[in-house]
């Protein structure tokens, strides 16, 4: 199979299951609006807690996916190379349109979007560690839902009163995804490296946004397992699965197309 062959192939199954993640999930936040229950429904009998794997993965993949969707903007107007421009497109409406869902069963299940005091990733801890790490916590925060994000740096905001940015995760490893320091979540780049992509052009704006979303990516897929396994929400689930199957297959497209410009993922 030639090289253009295989990247044609990886776009298609990464695009068919990033439409089948997408399609599942509006059905499901439907079946929610309506009040369904059950395995196809978007909500259990009970609403998730505040401090369930179901709100934590929505509130901190919401926040993940927002750094993608940036990332990808960022690279839009760095290069000229169509490969990589198609690729920044269908990271960014498909992303954006995930935290959407993400954001929308927050407010469905009436849960805050920040949570003042609760750190990043915490929702992968064990039940014994969640039972006991958030007794005092505040629950306000300020409401995202409405705000655009789409020219703001994710890494260096202030998340529910204080900046994160500097905060060292010192490669914590939480549930199997590491955290390098001066970065809020897994894959997440720091400011330092978006600062960094925002002034690459050319290729070497394709390379490092190619190997910045490889990390974001692999830390995303790490997380949306920890929902797979551990969220009680049917739809949510499906959704987890689905962001693993797509960002598995763009994966494999990154590697190849970092290949072609005599690269390769860092680490």
């Amino acid at each position: 199979m030639t090289r253009t062959a295989r990247t044609t192939r990886t776009y298609w199954v990464a695009g068919t299951a990033v439409l089948l993640a997408l399609l599942f999930a509006v059905a499901a936040t439907v079946a929610s609006a309506s009040g369904g229950e059950g395995e196809g429904s978007g909500t259990s009998a009970r609403a998730p807690g505040q401090y369930s794997p179901d709100a934590g993965f929505a509130r901190d993949m919401a926040v993940h996916h927002q750094q993608a969707v940036e990332m990808s903007f960022i690279v839009r107007d760095r290069t000229t190379d169509e490969a990589v421009r198609g690729l920044a497109y269908d990271i960014a409406n498909t992303q954006a349109n995930q935290r959407g869902m993400l954001l929308g069963w927050l407010d469905l299940w009436g849960l805050p979007k920040v949570v003042a005091g609760e750190p990043p990733m915490s929702w992968m801890a064990s039940p014994e560690q969640q039972g006991g790490g958030h007794a005092g916590h505040d629950t306000g925060g300020h409401d995202m839902s409405g705000h655009d994000m789409s020219g703001h740096d994710m890494a260096g905001h202030d998340m529910a009163g204080h900046d994160m940015a500097g905060q060292d995760m010192g490669g914590h490893d939480m549930g199997g995804a590491v955290t390098k320091p001066g970065a809020l979540m897994p894959g997440m780049a720091t400011k330092e490296e978006l600062a960094q992509l925002g002034a690459a052009e050319g290729r070497d704006a394709e390379v490092l946004f190619l190997q910045l979303m490889t990390d974001h990516h692999k830390g995303g897929v790490a997380m949306a397992r920890g929902c797979a396994e551990q969220c009680e929400t049917p739809a949510e689930r499906a959704l987890a699965r689905g962001m693993v199957e797509a960002q598995q297959s763009e994966l494999t497209l990154m590697a190849d197309m970092l290949k072609q410009r005599g690269a390769a993922p860092r680490g």
